[in-house]
């Protein structure tokens, strides 16, 4: 299977579907922004640290990988940043220039790979954003390399994840039934991990395949390519949520990690 072909599309269809990453910020957050009153998430509920960032954010030049849907790089771009954002979904990236055009914003999208950011020169960014999307890809030690040699020294990368430990769990027996069972053995993948009707069953909702992955590979495959880890938060959904994911009660299902490229 065309991994990268089929997620764009299933990504697609979670903008037409609402999915909570899709949902653009509205004219009232810009205009919060503008004021100097804001945050960004990269996880579900967590909004990243005013101490991750530069002091100020006007002219610095940022890189929103994987970021489309409209959220982090319009917030971004209100502050004063040159917003850039690559996203392997088209509607995606259209939610960013609707918000772009309705706010008077300037926003760069380009459609492409995050493991491949060919497009862009070498140290051509300042920061580059992550939120949650490694578990959209097989592999994840190509991103680090790429976001590593878009940077400039002194550029930091900041990024979201799933817990790989959350993938151990029959996800269909906890959302229908609300039972938390071990099944499956880590690094997960949506494609050999579960069997050819329960896969079908993703594909017939034309939900995006997922991976887990480790943390030798979320975090040391970033220390690996250069980067200096910094910063790290846990995060969770909002307990709101927590019937509808039973597992969120017992445990942080998400985290952040800051890096900095130092030369």
């Amino acid at each position: 299977m065309d991994i990268r072909s089929y997620n764009r599309e299933a990504w697609d269809h979670q903008v037409e579907q609402k999915n909570m990453w899709t949902v653009p910020v509205d004219h009232e957050d810009v205009e919060a922004a503008r004021r100097g009153e804001w945050e960004i998430i990269l996880t579900p509920d967590k909004p990243v640290p005013r101490t991750w960032f530069p002091p100020k954010l006007n002219g610095v030049k940022l890189l929103g990988l994987a970021s489309g849907g409209g959220q982090q790089g319009p917030i971004l771009a209100a502050v004063g940043a040159e917003v850039t954002i690559l996203d392997n979904a088209p509607k995606q990236l259209a939610q960013d220039r609707t918000v772009a055009e309705r706010e008077g914003l300037r926003i760069n999208t380009v459609e492409g790979d995050m493991a491949d950011l060919g497009a862009f020169e070498d140290e051509s960014f300042d920061l580059v954003i992550n939120p949650v999307s490694t578990v959209f890809v097989p592999k994840v030690e190509p991103i680090w390399r790429e976001a590593y040699r878009v940077l400039r020294p002194g550029g930091a990368l900041m990024c979201g994840f799933c817990n790989p430990a959350v993938y151990i769990f029959d996800t269909a027996l906890s959302e229908d039934q609300g039972v938390l069972k071990v099944t499956h053995t880590l690094p997960y993948s949506d494609l050999e991990s579960l069997t050819e009707a329960q896969r079908q069953r993703y594909l017939d909702r034309g939900e995006p395949l997922e991976f887990s992955h480790t943390l030798d590979t979320l975090i040391g495959s970033q220390l690996e390519a250069g980067f200096v880890l910094t910063h790290f938060f846990e995060d969770n959904w909002h307990p709101e949520a927590f019937s509808e994911v039973p597992l969120a009660r017992f445990m942080p299902m998400f985290f952040a990690t800051r890096a900095l490229k130092l030369a």
